[in-house]
């Protein structure tokens, strides 16, 4: 059963862009702070593709689990 994920982490985004986990990390904590988040809430995929200008489906088909 493939399961649709809301939320994007580290490894998501190294997957997607072809760049290291710490860039991920790095641009995750980018994001946050664009969206003014604290350090313990999460950034959803609609967040990221917000910031990064890709489109929805095209993250969430290489999110699919």
């Amino acid at each position: 059963m493939r399961v649709n994920r809301i939320i994007i982490y580290p490894k998501d985004v190294q997957l997607i862009t072809g760049k290291s986990e710490r860039y991920g990390r790095s641009l995750l904590k980018r994001i946050k702070g664009h969206f003014k988040k604290d350090d313990h809430q999460f950034v959803s995929v609609e967040e990221f593709c917000i910031y990064t200008g890709l489109k929805h489906e095209q993250v969430t088909a290489l999110l699919l689990v």
